[in-house]
This record gives C-alpha cells, structure tokens and sequence, in this order.
C-alpha cells in the first residue's frame, strides 16, 4: 500500500526560450514523485521509457521512490519553445513516443491516492481509468492528459474531447491550467471555468495560470499566488502543483494544500527540472 501513485510517461525535454536551450528529465510522473518523496509519503511511479534512460528511474530509487518502469523502443521526446518571457505562451512538439498503459500496469497496485498525469490524449486509456476507479482510492487528473492531441505536424494542441464528461465523472481531483480550462469551458474566467469543470464530476477543481492557483471545492474557492524569487523553471510548473496539492491533501483540509501547493510551486519554478528543495525550506516559505 502507497500512500500516492503518479502514473505517466516519462519526457525527455528540450526547453528553447529567450534565455537559451536546456535539456532536462522531465514528464509529471517525475515532478510529482519527487515532491511526494520529499514529503516523506510512501511514493511509487509507474511509466514508460527507453533503456537508454534508466538514470530516471534510479534518480527516482535514490530518493526513495518506488518504481515500476516499462521499457519500450523510444522514450517520449518533447520540445518545449517558449517565444517570450510569459510562462503560459508556448509551443510543444512531439518527435516520439513512449506508447500507451495498460491495465495490467497498475492493477496489482493499491494507494491512497493515484494521479494520472500524461502528456497527451491516448497514453492513458479509459480502460485504465475505470481500473483504479474501482479500487478504494482517490482519483487525480491533469487535464493535459486528454485534451492535448497529437497533429500531423507533431505539435501538441488542444482539441475537442468527446469523452469528456464519460471521463471526467470518474476523477475526484482534476487539475487544468487556465488555457486548458478555456478550451475544455469556453471561458476564461477563472471562477466560472472551474464551477463548470466541476458540474462534469470532479469534486475538487485546481487551476493553474500565471500568478498562481484557485482550487474549487464544495461550493469554495480557495487561492494562492506563486511567488518565485525568479521566474526559471517554467516547465513543470502545473505537474508540481497537483503534485503537491493531492500529497498534501491526504492529509489536510482544501484550503491549506492550496496554500501548500502554492509554497512548493513558487520554489521549484526557480530552477529547472523536478523540486530539489527540503521539507523544511518549504515550510519556512509557508510561514
């Protein structure tokens, strides 16, 4: 028994922005095990990589992580181009992929929480989906998961999602970033994007944009800003923050693992790659 299971590829990231090209080990399976391991929680990642990088998964054991790595012939290999400073304007592209789970990737496992965080519609299947609903367990989501699609030109965009509300009714936790909540509501409105997320099943909503989060829960809105020191690592922003908000959220009330998750936020963005930082530094920027 985990405390919390993130399940998603792995990405092997080119980041291009003003400031220069960056090469990091990224996918939110591998954010959000890192914040959870520096937690102290019983943590496990399940994904898909190639062989060729294996130093993923034993960075993950290092820190204590449990993992449950299915190799395949390539591992997701993204660009991220950002054309500006604004860390909510950017492009993606997909050269290749690491495939799809699959149902037996994750029945034998049991936690208090799983968290579905994929790059794109198609790596995680419904099948696999209606699997962990079935278990005793609370059930978290990236949006980005379903609502990126994959075009012939390789870039990744939001599309529209027909299983949308099949898909949603299944999660107790979802997490979209504010552009990703206009494509999925039509709005851009924080609050009215997240009430409508939330008629379509999710009992809580967290929302990501630029300045910081709102979490909608039972009628409440809860928010917090980020607030970096500088603005550096941009990527992986949004697998952080629901990283941070479903571990924290195992154990304390909406409203303080919105402020939790916006402390954690705030000190990853200032470098690039997964949260490097220690329980005690983040509880320090809590106070």
């Amino acid at each position: 028994m985990f405390d919390l299971v993130i399940i998603g590829n792995y990405t092997k990231d080119t980041i291009v922005s003003p400031s220069g090209t960056r090469h990091v080990d990224g996918g939110g399976f591998n954010y959000g095990a890192h914040v959870a391991a520096m937690m102290g929680l019983r943590t496990a990642a399940v994904t898909r990589l190639s062989v060729e990088d294996v130093r993923v998964v034993h960075a993950l054991e290092r820190i204590g992580v449990t993992v449950f790595p299915a190799y395949t012939a390539h591992s997701t290999t993204l660009l991220l181009y950002y054309p500006t400073t604004d860390p909510d304007v950017r492009t993606l592209t997909i050269s290749q992929t690491a495939g799809a789970f699959t149902v037996d990737q994750v029945r034998d496992l049991e936690a208090r929480a799983f968290l579905i965080n994929g790059s794109m519609r198609g790596e995680i299947p419904i099948e696999v989906l209606r699997e962990l609903r079935s278990k005793r367990t609370l059930l978290a989501g990236d949006a980005q998961s379903f609502i990126r699609v994959l075009a012939p030109d390789g870039t990744l965009a939001n599309a529209p999602w027909p299983e949308k509300e099949e898909t949603l009714a299944l999660f107790d936790i979802l997490k979209a970033d504010l552009v990703e909540a206009e494509a999925l509501t039509g709005t851009s409105d924080r609050k009215l994007a997240a009430r409508a997320l939330a008629s379509w099943g999710p009992k809580e909503v967290v929302l990501t944009h630029r300045d910081g989060m709102l979490v909608f829960e039972n009628g409440a809105f809860h928010e917090a800003p980020f607030r970096p020191k500088a603005l550096i690592g941009r990527s992986g922003r949004g697998d952080t923050c629901i990283g941070a908000y479903v571990a924290r959220r195992l154990s304390t009330s909406p409203q303080d693992a919105t402020l939790w998750s916006a402390a954690v936020t705030s000190l990853k963005l200032e470098a690039e790659g997964p949260i490097r930082r220690t329980l005690a530094e983040v509880e320090a920027f809590v106070r």
